[in-house]
């Protein structure tokens, strides 16, 4: 005889309930898929996580201003970065609002790298001009700011694609730290699988308007859909205090069309019925992502994350006693992260877990980043992970921290003010 373990239907209200009492059961993504049907049925919260490049992303601050009496600013740079003044102009005031878009450069230095040095209060150096032709220069510390925000016009897509160069010349593009090789020879994707928040809420029951989430380790809320939101792929957007990020989850990851930023969200999901239960228990080989072809972002197939995620190294390790002393060593030059020194030693708060190095010197730096069979026209080939857009134990860390949270109750699961539609 086969039983069939069903769960009990709750509410938000009852969650949160057994959150304030101490006694609801809290799980991680991965956990719950882990676990067996009956413990799965007794969870009331899920939490996910993702972290990935996510252009998508800006960053709103008041910047004090010291040396000089000034009107208005009409243009502002941050080390070197193009900011964007305003809305208000703060006449006389001494201070500068200002927007920092998350895909802003200054060549090889971003707008990602930027908002990192910000919260490690390194000194940013500000360079303004005054609509009456004063001209500025002078540091300021993060901490001095007065008010500082990260927001989205999109991010955390309910999973991402895959992409291959089928050409038969290099492509310069934001899918690649380096110029993609052609002729099918390496592959690049992103997202996190089966631990993707809106993954496991695909039909947006439970994430809405108020929702409350992490952003880069930071309490924030979810606004809305962004921009390029589908039914089939669905995104979010949020605010979030950047006074209380944690740097290790941020940074700017370069690629061959220059610098990106880098964005980690966690998220609660309320186990409310059998269908979020469900949800809640994907697995990464469930998962499709299209295979396209980088240069028109069309699909040629499909895979699934199973093969992308499973068995694979989620870090790196290296063995510098391997190096063979390169005049100039590609893996120190190339790392989208700035991670690697000239020792051969991995600065592990900034690596991104992206395993190029160990596609560029498989001697030194060791990681399976595994590889896909597809069928392609006709012809089947087998194609490498070269270098990944997606950092999947940093999104396990920042979904277990959430957990933590949850437990100890500081932090309050919110439910949604409004409902989105995905």
């Amino acid at each position: 005889m086969v039983f069939v373990i069903q769960m009990t239907i709750r509410t938000f209200n009852e969650i949160k309930r057994k959150l304030s009492a101490g006694e609801a059961v809290v799980m991680t993504a991965q956990e719950i898929k882990e676990c067996t049907e009956k413990e799965a049925a007794e969870v009331d919260v899920v939490t996910t996580g993702t972290r990935g490049v996510m252009s998508g992303t800006y960053g709103v601050f008041s910047i004090p201003i010291k040396s000089l009496k000034f009107s208005k600013a009409k243009s502002l740079f941050l080390n070197g970065i193009c900011a964007h003044p305003g809305p208000c102009p703060n006449e006389n005031l001494n201070l500068i609002e200002a927007v920092v878009f998350g895909t802003a450069s200054a060549g090889n230095y971003g707008a990602g790298m930027l908002f990192r040095d910000m919260l490690e209060n390194k000194p940013i150096h500000v360079e303004a001009v005054a609509k009456d032709g004063t001209q500025i220069s002078e540091d300021v510390f993060f901490e001095d700011m007065p008010y500082a925000k990260l927001m989205s016009t999109r991010n955390a897509f309910r999973n991402y694609s895959a992409m291959t160069n089928p050409h038969d010349h290099p492509i310069t593009t934001i899918f690649h730290a380096l110029e993609f090789s052609p002729n099918y020879k390496e592959l690049t994707f992103s997202g996190c699988g089966s631990i993707n928040p809106v993954q496991n809420d695909p039909s947006l029951r439970t994430i809405g308007i108020g929702t409350k989430v992490l952003v880069n380790g930071a309490e924030g809320f979810v606004t809305g859909t962004g921009t390029r939101s589908t039914q089939q792929s669905p995104n979010l957007t949020a605010v979030a205090d950047m006074k209380e990020m944690n740097p290790d989850y941020m940074g700017g990851f370069m690629t061959s069309e220059g610098p990106e930023c880098i964005v980690s969200w966690a998220v609660p999901i309320p186990v409310l019925d059998e269908t979020l239960l469900k949800n809640v228990r994907i697995q990464n080989e469930q998962i499709q992502l299209p295979l396209s072809d980088v240069s028109i972002r069309k699909p040629m197939t499909y895979i699934d994350y199973g093969k992308l995620w499973n068995g694979t190294s989620l870090s790196v390790k290296a063995d510098s006693d391997k190096c063979k002393h390169c005049e100039v060593c590609k893996a120190v030059k190339s790392c989208p992260m700035s991670a690697i020194s000239d020792m051969l030693e991995i600065n592990r708060y900034r690596c991104f877990n992206c395993g190029l190095c160990s596609t560029i010197c498989p001697d030194v730096f060791h990681a399976d980043l595994g590889k896909v069979q597809v069928c392609i026209d006709g012809t089947t080939r087998e194609i490498p992970v070269a270098c990944r857009q997606s950092d999947r134990a940093r999104a396990l860390k920042i979904s277990r921290e959430l957990k933590s949270k949850l437990l100890d109750r500081t932090f309050l699961l919110t439910e949604p003010v409004e409902k989105l539609q995905p």
